[in-house]
């Protein structure tokens, strides 16, 4: 048996690049991700276009977030998930990942065994392969368990004008309920969860969603996005930050889930600035709009799909909520640090 098989924990020796790395490899990580690509070990992968792929699509992200186990998902999930997603966004069929990890020294082989098997079962569930891959180990107290880094690259099935071509009286569509995952996380860190709460992180690919709802819209999409840090506000800010164009959501039409409302209620935060990883924001031509929320109704997470407001052109670059009182108040991009390692 190897000594891998027999440690605990990580040590410094696993990041060596020596025989405890490549014991490490062939323990954890090829058993996990096991393909052609992967299996020669090489520094990259000669990858293979398939006959008929659209222009390459390639989106890279890293992943923080504390605590790395959290409900409804751990770091493993969180980090697929977050590159199918931004592939997806912009209209591509995502395919292949790399891994990049830094684990810190003591991190639990458990854990880490865990977090791969989280990984495999996400890119199975998305159809995209981990191609190649790196592992690094850091001293103990410089890591905060493990970090990941992934890069994806799919290829392109839509075009996605993108917000220079957002008009007036364009819909705005929200997935579902906002805030799930930044409240979670959060709550999660400060130890305010119960076992049986019913807040649990709405991360998930959304890769069968953004399909969905592409080929429902027939061209008529012209931005999609899924908003991450910053939350929702953030993300329809920047739809319309440097255009001609403003935006105007109602509040009455947003539906924020009671456990969600009552985690912010607690943290003093506020669900259109805390992140989603399961959620997708889209403009599109009003006529669209009917059958796009239909479409994203029929792909599970995305039942509560809802037009949530409009674009207008009264006030370049600003976004306006219409209170569920009749006032009315205007939605900036996030300043500072509201959700720290959320991500």
């Amino acid at each position: 048996m190897s000594d891998v098989m027999n440690d605990r924990i990580i040590t410094l020796d696993y990041g060596s690049g020596g025989m405890k790395t490549s014991e490490l490899i062939e323990s954890v990580f090829l058993p996990a991700f096991d393909n052609e690509y992967l299996r020669g070990l090489g520094d990259g992968a000669v990858l293979d276009i398939p006959d008929g792929a659209g222009r390459p699509v390639f989106s890279t992200d890293s992943f923080v977030v504390s605590p790395w186990r959290f409900p409804g998902g751990d770091i493993g999930k969180l980090a697929v998930c977050g590159t199918v997603n931004d592939v997806s966004m912009a209209g591509g069929v995502p395919a292949y990942l790399s891994l990049s990890l830094i684990i810190e020294e003591g991190f639990l082989f458990e854990d880490l065994k865990s977090v791969a098997a989280s990984i495999a079962s996400e890119a199975k569930k998305a159809g995209v392969a981990v191609v190649t891959g790196d592992t690094k180990v850091v001293e103990r107290g410089k890591g905060d368990g493990i970090y990941i880094n992934t890069a994806g690259i799919g290829f392109a099935a839509f075009d996605i004008p993108g917000k220079k071509s957002v008009r007036p009286g364009d819909s705005v569509i929200l997935s579902g309920s906002p805030g799930r995952h930044g409240a979670a996380v959060m709550m999660a860190r400060a130890g305010l969860l119960a076992e049986n709460s019913a807040l649990k992180s709405d991360c998930m690919a959304l890769d069968k969603m953004a399909r969905s709802a592409l080929e429902a819209g027939k061209g008529g999409i012209r931005i999609l996005r899924d908003p991450t840090r910053g939350g929702a506000a953030t993300t329809l800010s920047e739809f319309v930050e440097g255009t001609d164009m403003s935006i105007e959501i109602d509040e009455n039409l947003i539906h924020v889930d009671p456990e969600v409302s009552a985690a912010c209620a607690i943290l003093g935060l506020d669900p259109l600035y805390c992140a989603c990883e399961g959620r997708m924001l889209a403009i599109c031509d009003r006529d669209a709009a009917p059958d796009v929320i239909k479409a994203i109704r029929k792909i599970p997470g995305g039942e509560g799909a809802a037009e949530i407001g409009k674009v207008t052109g009264g006030a370049p670059g600003k976004v306006f909520l219409k209170t569920a009182v009749g006032g009315s108040r205007i939605l900036q991009k996030l300043a500072g640090m509201q959700l720290p390692r959320i991500c």
